[in-house]
C-alpha cells in the first residue's frame, strides 16, 4: 500500500523538539537584554519626567572651590531656592562666597558628613525627602558629572527625587567610566542594604 505524499513528508521529517540547552541559552539571552534595557528605560522615564518637575533646591558637591563659586552665582539667579553643599571647603570659605554673592545665609546648608561622592548623596537624600523636595539642580565639575549623575539617579531616584545637572567647566579630562560603574554598584548596595561601602573603599583606596 502506497503512502500518501503528506504521510511520507510527515514520516520523513519528524517535528523538531527544542533542546534544553538551546532553551536555557534563549532564556539567558532574554534575561541579558532585560538587564540592559531596564536601566535605559528607567533613565529615559526619569529624563522625561524631569522636565515637568521644577527644581526646589540647589545641591552642590564639594571637592573644588570653583563649584561653590559657580553655585553662588547660580543661586543669584534662583534667589528663592535653598542651597545644600555636601562636603567641600571649610564652612568659613563657603559662607563667605555665598555672602559675597548676596545670598541669605539662612538658605545655605553645609553638610560635612560625606567622605566621597556616594556619601554626598546618601547622607542628605532622606533630609531632602523629609523637606518635601522632589527635584534639585545638581552642581559639580564637568569631568565629575557622569559619575555623580549615575549615583544620584540611583540614590535620589530611590526616594523619588529628580536631578537637573548643571556642570561647572574645568580643564580636567573626564573620569574613567570604571569609577561610575564602581560607585553605581555602591549606590545600589546602599539602596538595598543601607550600607554605602565607604569603609571598604577607604580600606583598599585610602587616597
Amino acid at each position: 500500500m502506497r503512502l500518501k505524499s503528506d504521510q511520507r513528508v510527515r514520516g520523513t521529517f519528524p517535528s523538531k523538539k527544542r533542546s534544553p540547552k538551546k532553551a536555557r541559552y534563549s532564556f539567558k539571552k532574554q534575561l541579558l537584554w532585560l538587564i540592559i534595557l531596564l536601566p535605559v528605560l528607567w533613565i529615559g522615564y526619569r529624563e522625561i519626567n524631569n522636565y515637568f518637575v521644577a527644581p526646589q533646591a540647589i545641591f552642590v558637591l564639594g571637592g573644588a572651590t570653583g563649584r561653590e563659586d559657580f553655585a553662588a552665582e547660580f543661586a543669584q539667579q534662583h534667589p528663592n531656592l535653598p542651597v545644600w553643599v555636601s562636603g567641600g571647603s571649610n564652612p568659613e570659605y563657603t559662607y563667605g562666597v555665598f555672602s559675597d554673592a548676596g545670598i541669605n545665609l539662612k538658605q545655605v546648608h553645609i553638610d560635612r558628613e560625606a567622605v566621597d561622592t556616594v556619601t554626598n548623596f546618601t547622607t542628605l537624600v532622606d533630609e531632602l525627602k523629609a523637606k518635601g523636595i522632589h527635584s534639585v539642580y545638581l552642581i559639580t565639575s564637568d569631568y565629575h558629572m557622569s559619575r555623580a549623575r549615575a549615583i544620584g539617579e540611583i540614590v535620589f531616584g530611590s526616594r523619588g527625587i529628580y536631578i537637573r545637572p548643571i556642570a561647572v567647566r574645568s580643564d580636567q579630562a573626564a573620569e574613567p567610566w570604571q569609577k561610575a560603574v564602581r560607585d553605581g554598584g555602591r549606590a545600589i548596595l546602599w539602596v538595598t542594604t543601607g550600607y554605602s561601602g565607604s569603609t571598604l573603599k577607604q580600606q583598599f583606596h585610602p587616597h
